[in-house]
């Protein structure tokens, strides 16, 4: 078996995937309850407290240690920083600014544990550098968009989650040097929380539908984003966490094309050409 595949380096594509498919469900949840701020923190509170209620009945019953101090401080971090980076990610996928969206903060999300890595782990040697190098041409060229008007309008908004979603790699990977299952669940009482109180804020100024089909995305969102959770901590519990970090970024992939299958939405000639870059940069960091 090649070392790779015993490695992380399978569980961050893995992770990727999964995660491109929660992205896909989030982004249609917020869409169909109406695309609002108030729509998009409804969808990440109720997908995380059904992925938290799952989480913790699973903690109790295989008798996982509670997380303290430490461990217990980057879990609840690791869950603000996601909550609001999904949030505000899902405002901009719903709105149809998936392109330059998705490759800032793609790029960022890939690049700040990189650089975290490197100063704790040292450097990943030159094979890995330049696919990681690699690796964010790819992302770029997959998630890019063409217009100029959703980069104007979006771009703030893209560098706030890509860097949240960078900071919440990092404290993910902290806070699994506990265990698998509470990391996960802590993380998703620092989500609701933060995301709760935010909702209560904003209370009446905006009308937000629930309906049935919000409620089957919420499910879908909260299946595959915390599976992908899971394997992304595995991932960096089995190996260092820059391989794991900018493999797992390449999940714009996964979501583009799950919109090219359900919403005939066919991909450019840029983005089939980064998913050919893609799988050279893989090849170069888990060789």
């Amino acid at each position: 078996m090649p070392d790779w595949v015993a490695g992380n380096a399978l569980l961050a594509l893995v992770s990727a995937g999964l995660w491109g498919v929660g992205d896909f469900s989030g982004g249609m949840g917020v869409k169909t309850a109406g695309g609002s701020v108030g729509a998009a923190l409804r969808v990440v509170v109720m997908s995380h407290m059904t992925s938290f209620s799952v989480l913790l009945i699973v903690a109790l019953v295989l008798g996982d240690p509670f997380p303290h101090r430490r461990l217990l401080a980057w879990g609840l971090a690791a869950g603000v920083a996601g909550g609001l980076s999904l949030s505000g990610f899902y405002i901009a996928l719903s709105r149809g600014a998936m392109g330059a969206s998705a490759a800032i903060s793609g790029v960022l999300a890939a690049a700040i544990p990189a650089l975290v890595s490197m100063i704790a782990d040292s450097a990943p040697g030159w094979r890995k550098g330049m696919g990681f190098l690699v690796a964010g041409a790819a992302i770029w060229m997959i998630a890019a968009g063409d217009s100029a008007h959703e980069q104007a309008s979006t771009t703030w908004l893209a560098i706030g989650a890509g860097a949240g979603f960078g900071f919440y790699f990092v404290a993910l990977k902290y806070a699994g040097a506990g265990g698998l299952i509470w990391p996960m669940a802590t993380a998703r009482k620092g989500s609701i929380s933060t995301c709760a109180l935010i909702l209560l804020a904003l209370r009446g100024a905006e009308t937000v539908l629930i309906s049935r089909r919000v409620v089957a995305w919420v499910l879908c969102t909260a299946l595959f984003d915390t599976s992908g959770n899971l394997i992304f901590i595995a991932a960096t519990r089995a190996g260092r966490l820059d391989v794991a970090a900018v493999l797992a970024s390449l999940y714009p992939a996964s979501t583009i094309l799950l919109a090219a299958w359900m919403m005939k939405e066919r991909p450019t000639r840029r983005q089939g050409w980064g998913m050919v870059v893609a799988g050279v940069a893989v090849g170069l960091i888990a060789g």
